[in-house]
C-alpha cells in the first residue's frame, strides 16, 4: 500500500509518514508500546481542516482511516495494511465555560488538561483513573471514573460532538441536530467518523473524600470478602476499586491488597473497611483534581497487556477462585495485578436521554494485566468465568472481541443502522468495530 499512500504526501504540512520514511517508526507507536502498529501511513493533522483533507485523500486512494488519540486501547485494531492512522495528538485545545458548566475538548486533549482547567473554576469532570488517557476515546466508549456510581457514565454527559464523516463532511451532532448519530456516538465508540471535538457537562465539585487503604496481601482472605460484602450495600455516593497488586513501582518488594476510592457523601461509610486495620490509610478531604492520579496508573508510553470481564454477584467460591489464581500462594508472577471495580448505583439506572450505552450491568468489573504476561492476565479472567456476565465493557477490553457483546440486541441493531447510514463503505476503522 506504500505506493497508494504516497498520494497523501504533502498533507498536514508534511506531517505524513509512510513506511521507510525516517519518522515512520516513531509515528506509528501508540501509548501502549506492546502493540506493533504498521499502517499504510500515519498522518498528524493540526486542525479539523487537515482532518477533512486526510479523510478525503484516503478515500480517493482506496484506503481506510483509523482515528487515534493516545493509543491506550490500540490492540483490537488489528492489521492496518490498508489504513491511514490519523493521530490527533496535535489537536489539544481545551476550553471551559464555567457559567454553563460545559467543557470543550479537541480530539487529542488528555484528561489531566481538562481536570486542571476545570478545577480553577471549582468544577470537575467525570474523568477516569489515568491523567494521560484521551478525553474523546474514553468518553465515546462509556467512561467509568470515581463519580460513576453517583453521576453515571461520562458518555451520557456529552452534550455535543464535532466530527468529520466518511464522506469528508464536517458535522455537529447534539440533541437537536443529527439525533441518531448523537445517540450512537455516546457509547458506540469511534465507528461513526473522525471526532474532532466534544462538549460535555462539568459538575460543581471542588473537594472529595478520597484515598487508599492498604494491607499486605497476606490479609487478602479477610479483606476481599469484607469489601465485596460492604460494596453490595454501599451508598451511591462512593465508588471504590480493590486490587491485588504486584507492581514494584508502587511499593518495591511488596505484594499488596489495596482499596482506593472517593465519596461525595459521608466519610463514615468507610468505617467497616477501616475496622479491618489497614497498614496505610490515606483517605482525607482533598481537592477534586487530585483524583486524576489517585489510582496511580502508569503515565507516559508503556507496554501493557490485559483481560477484563463484567462480573455478577461474587459468592465465597468466586472469591476463593480469585485468590487461588491471583492471591498469596497462587504463583502469579510479579508485575501482574488483578482488580475489581465496584459497579452499581447510577451505573445501573439508564440516564434520561442516554446514548447507546445507557448503563453498565453487573456488580463488578474485573481487570487483570501488567506490562507483560498476557497468559497470566487471561488466567485470572478465565478463573472467574463462572461468575461473568455475557457482556463486555469495551473501554477496558484491550483485545479483539465480538463488539455486540457490549450491547443488547435492540441497541446493537440500531448502532449497525447508524453505522450503515453514515459510513456505508466502512472507511472508518475503530478498535471495536460495529
Amino acid at each position: 500500500m506504500t505506493t497508494t499512500a504516497s498520494s497523501l504526501r504533502g498533507l498536514c504540512g508534511g506531517a505524513v509518514h509512510l513506511p521507510g520514511d525516517p519518522g515512520y517508526d516513531t509515528a506509528r507507536v501508540p501509548w501502549n508500546v506492546a502493540v506493533d502498529q504498521r499502517p499504510a501511513a500515519v498522518a498528524y493533522p493540526a486542525d479539523v481542516v487537515e482532518v477533512v483533507e486526510v479523510v478525503r485523500a484516503a478515500a480517493a486512494a482506496g484506503l481506510r482511516v483509523a482515528p487515534q488519540g493516545t493509543g491506550h486501547n490500540a490492540g483490537p485494531l488489528g492489521p492496518l495494511d490498508d489504513v491511514v492512522l490519523l493521530r490527533t495528538s496535535a489537536m489539544t485545545g481545551v476550553a471551559v465555560d464555567p457559567g454553563r458548566r460545559i467543557a470543550r475538548a479537541e480530539a487529542g486533549a488528555l484528561w489531566v488538561d481538562v481536570v486542571e482547567q476545570a478545577a480553577t473554576h471549582g468544577l470537575a469532570a467525570l474523568h477516569g483513573s489515568a491523567p494521560d488517557v484521551g478525553v474523546v476515546g474514553y468518553s465515546l466508549g462509556g467512561g467509568l471514573g470515581w463519580y460513576s456510581r453517583s453521576l453515571g457514565l461520562q458518555a451520557n454527559r456529552i452534550t455535543a460532538v464535532e466530527l468529520v464523516t466518511a464522506a469528508g463532511e464536517r458535522v455537529r451532532a447534539d440533541a437537536g441536530h443529527e439525533p441518531e448519530l448523537f445517540w450512537a456516538l455516546r457509547g458506540g465508540g469511534g465507528n461513526f467518523g473522525v471526532v474532532t471535538a466534544i462538549e460535555f457537562e462539568l459538575f460543581p465539585i471542588e473537594r472529595a473524600y478520597a484515598g487508599l487503604l492498604v494491607w499486605d496481601w497476606t490479609h487478602a482472605e479477610r479483606v476481599l470478602p469484607a469489601w465485596v460484602s460492604w460494596a453490595a450495600d454501599a451508598p451511591d455516593e462512593i465508588t471504590t476499586a480493590l486490587r491485588l497488586v504486584q507492581l514494584p513501582s508502587l511499593v518495591p518488594g511488596r505484594q499488596l491488597i489495596v482499596i482506593d476510592g472517593a465519596t461525595l457523601g459521608d466519610p463514615g461509610v468507610l468505617a467497616p473497611l477501616r475496622a479491618l486495620g489497614p497498614s496505610l490509610d490515606t483517605f482525607a478531604t482533598v481537592p477534586a483534581e487530585q483524583l486524576i492520579r489517585l489510582h496511580m496508573d502508569p503515565e507516559g508510553p508503556t507496554a501493557g497487556v490485559s483481560r477484563s470481564a463484567v462480573l455478577g454477584p461474587l459468592p465465597p467460591a468466586a472469591l476463593d477462585a480469585l485468590l487461588a489464581v491471583a492471591g498469596p500462594g497462587s504463583g502469579s508472577p510479579l508485575m501482574v495485578t488483578a482488580e475489581l471495580r465496584q459497579l452499581g448505583g447510577a451505573l445501573h439506572r439508564p440516564a434520561a436521554g442516554a446514548g447507546a450505552l445507557a448503563c453498565v450491568e453487573g456488580d463488578f468489573l474485573l481487570f487483570s494485566g501488567g506490562p507483560t504476561g498476557l497468559d497470566e492476565a487471561a488466567r485470572v479472567v478465565d478463573a472467574m468465568r463462572p461468575w461473568a456476565e455475557d457482556r463486555a465493557y469495551l473501554n477496558l477490553t484491550e483485545t479483539a472481541i465480538d463488539t455486540a457483546l457490549a450491547f443488547d440486541a435492540a441497541t446493537w441493531a440500531r448502532l449497525r443502522a447508524v453505522r450503515a447510514a453514515v459510513d456505508p463503505g466502512g472507511l472508518i476503522v475503530a478498535n471495536h468495530v460495529i
